[in-house]
């Protein structure tokens, strides 16, 4: 407990998954948290969590894909808290937007542009907009913690979903070329990269990956990982305890990697 006393947290993608277990534990661990999704439901649950604890914070509804909503949302949470300390950018899509937006998933051959587009914009673009914004606040401070989720995908091949691993590659090196540039201005920057997580995101494929025949086809664990477990590392690197982190890229993915 404590390892987030008195720090401001921004939270994106908090109203599911990994940003929604990422902003309990932050909560948890002390900070003030302000998580934004573009759903409200979502978000007003995640909220509820948060004070159910004894956590305090507040939520935004907002689409990250323009940069108006980004601004926005940094207006809303500087205007509520004065201050950023933490910016957890989790939100964006991955293959369940195979229900909702044929062809996104694809390979590239049969990647249509708008969906191409699509994908860039949630999962790319909201990043860049928002540590656009939150580093000229964190630069005023002189002092911030930046932490990116990507995946194990952005740092590998996949036989589908190309527009999802060209953002996750992306996130990594974006993420690493930002730690090198704000390094004097006492701002860390580091990335996540999850394997596989039981999540809504992806339990259409779960069943395959982690069938009792073969539960090990994946990651030697043979086991998704929970968001709990992508969390942990989340606050890790988040936290004053990472202090001599910026740029390193911390994969939770159950072997996945190694074995490959």
């Amino acid at each position: 407990m404590g390892r987030l006393e008195n720090k401001v947290a921004l939270v994106t993608g908090a109203g599911t998954g990994i940003g929604r277990a990422c902003m309990l534990m932050f909560a948890k661990e002390g900070a003030t948290v302000f998580g934004v999704s573009r759903t409200q439901a979502n978000l007003n649950e995640t909220l509820r969590q948060v004070r159910t604890q004894g956590g305090r914070g507040d939520v935004f509804s907002a689409d990250l894909s323009h940069p108006e909503g980004a601004q926005a949302t940094v207006d809303q949470c500087l205007n509520l808290y004065g201050r950023i300390d933490i910016l957890l950018n989790a939100a964006g899509v991955g293959y369940s937007m195979k229900n909702t937006s044929p062809g996104s998933m694809d390979p590239v051959h049969s990647t249509p542009i708008d969906q191409w587009r699509e994908v860039m914009a949630i999962n790319l673009d909201s990043v860049f907009y928002m540590c656009r914004l939150v580093l000229r606040q964190m630069k005023t401070q002189r002092k911030g913690s930046i932490v990116n989720v990507a995946s194990i995908f952005g740092m590998g091949g996949a036989p589908d979903a190309h527009t999802y691993t060209a953002t996750k590659g992306a996130i990594i090196n974006l993420s690493r070329s930002m730690s090198v540039a704000y390094v004097d201005d006492n701002i860390r920057v580091n990335v996540v990269a999850p394997g596989f997580v039981k999540t809504q995101m992806v339990e259409m494929v779960l069943d395959q990956l982690f069938s009792p025949e073969n539960p090990k086809l994946i990651a030697p664990m043979g086991r998704p990982a929970t968001v709990e477990e992508v969390a942990y590392a989340c606050l890790f690197l988040a936290s004053d305890e990472a202090s001599y982190c910026t740029g390193t890229i911390l994969t939770v993915d159950g072997g996945s990697t190694a074995r490959a």
